[in-house]
């Protein structure tokens, strides 16, 4: 029997949609789950392609030809790990393990370390896309031995999504650099979500959009320097109808996002490094806050605050509104350049920032137009310290402060919540600032607990005795 090219253990939605991608593209397919369901569906489901179902593990490892290449699409965590045990004793030296689930890096750094020294090349892979993606062209983010990256390049460099004829997938770097790329490409996906959530309240809530003028704006906004995925599917949303009830599909949404972690990993570790995040940290507990439902509504009854309202002429506040959309779009964007600059530092992952943006132009669910200008940035200036001071940046940010200020202030003035775009402009005017009220913090500190200081007139670590 023809041996497989490629194997997929976990035949859930991304597993089979990545295993349909690459047969589709010219490659022999293996799957195994532990669902008998599930390699059923995947073994009759497509009668004539290239695809192989197999029962048992044993069945599974006999169907790969030899270096195997095998892709692990299973749950994160402790399934990861039991897949891991359950191969690691039938497989071979040189055969190359992958893990393309949402895998906190740290688990990546030592699954690699692990599996190297028993002589199987692991790689931890980012795959971002959804279902669709998956399917047609996902961005794809490896990290790993480089040998490892050569025995699967051809595939994953045919599978990817492709911009202007580039595939979306590139080396990251070794051990977890891929897994980390993706734990900040989706903690920027939080941001882009809390932004468009805040700016989807400020023209409903606010200036009174129904979900008609809403789908134009948003339609219009993709047309132009907003043009991007979660803009173009926000469009859609508002023009979607429940046909049980008629009413429109987003209104009958609970206000309650979930999250699976990954954006919160993206905090966490940003504060172990000393990056600050503000805007994706917000959107982290923007999410966490809608799950406090009932206490929401009870405090509705008993807080006060104005009316939702924004008494402004409507063209006006849209345009601002869409200008301070894509000032604090760089600003999160560029918070999380910075932190993969500390983290390449910190984790020797010697990062390709303008790669990184290449890879996200297509699949991801963060592709944007002006990734296409990141890119830019950081080829020319590859020690770029933070996206806001690249030329074509500082101008955009410039032209659109004042906008982003008035946005604040209205909602503010209305009373509707924008933790996000609050945080960006905050940021924002932090980074601008030559001096901030540390100096005071710092005297704080150093009188509860001797912690000392520097100073702005000479060299050292001072101490005042203050009482």
């Amino acid at each position: 029997m023809e041996k497989a090219n490629f194997g997929m253990l976990g035949l859930g939605v991304m597993g089979h949609m990545l295993a349909l991608n690459m047969e589709r593209n010219g490659f022999r397919v293996a799957g195994y789950d532990l669902d008998a369901e599930k390699v059923k569906t995947f073994g009759t489901q497509y009668p004539g392609k290239n695809l192989v179902a197999c029962a048992t593990l044993e069945e599974f490892l006999d169907a790969l030809e030899k270096p195997r290449r095998i892709m692990m699409m299973v749950p994160a965590g402790k399934p990861v790990d039991s897949a891991i045990a359950g191969l690691t004793p039938v497989l071979e030296g040189g055969d190359l393990l992958i893990d393309g689930g949402n895998t906190f890096f740290t688990d990546t750094e030592r699954r690699s370390v692990e599996l190297e020294s028993a002589g199987i090349i692991y790689i931890g892979t980012g795959v971002s896309g959804g279902e669709s993606g998956a399917l047609w062209g996902p961005s794809i983010m490896p990290g790993g031995q480089p040998e490892a990256w050569e025995l699967v390049k051809p595939i994953f460099e045919t599978i990817a999504a492709k911009v202007d004829g580039e595939p979306c997938v590139a080396y990251m770097g070794p051990r977890g650099a891929g897994h980390y790329v993706k734990m900040v490409h989706n903690g920027i996906e939080y941001g882009d979500m809390q932004l468009i959530a805040e700016t989807y309240d400020l023209l409903h809530r606010g200036l009174g959009l129904d979900n008609a003028d809403l789908q134009k704006v948003f339609s219009d906004w993709n047309k132009g320097e907003l043009e991007s995925y979660l803009i173009e599917i926000t469009a859609s949303i508002f023009g979607r109808s429940d046909p049980e009830t008629g009413q429109a599909v987003v209104d009958l949404i609970l206000d309650e996002a979930q999250q699976k972690g990954t954006g919160k990993w993206a905090s966490q570790n940003a504060l172990d490094l000393g990056a600050p995040i503000p805007t994706i940290n917000a959107a982290v507990e923007s999410r966490i806050l809608s799950a406090y439902k009932e206490e929401r509504m009870a405090a509705s009854k008993v807080l006060t605050g104005p009316q939702a309202k924004i008494i402004e002429d409507r063209e006006k506040v849209i345009s601002w509104i869409g200008q301070a959309l894509y000032a604090a779009k760089i600003c999160s964007y560029a918070q999380g350049f910075a932190l993969l600059r500390l983290a390449s530092k910190e984790y020797n992952y010697n990062l390709n920032y303008g790669e990184i943006a290449r890879i996200w132009r297509g699949g991801c669910i963060i592709r944007a137009r002006f990734l296409n200008d990141i890119r830019r940035a950081f080829d020319e200036t590859p020690d770029l310290p933070n996206l806001m001071m690249e030329a074509s940046f500082i101008k955009a940010m410039n032209s659109r402060e004042a906008a982003l200020r008035r946005v604040v202030a209205l909602a503010a003035g209305a009373g509707i919540p924008v933790l996000s775009f609050s945080s960006a402009l905050a940021y924002y005017d932090a980074y601008r600032s030559a001096r901030l009220p540390a100096n005071l913090t710092q005297a704080q500190r150093d009188y509860f607990g001797a912690h000392t200081y520097r100073r702005i007139d000479r060299e050292g670590t001072f101490h005042t005795e203050w009482e």
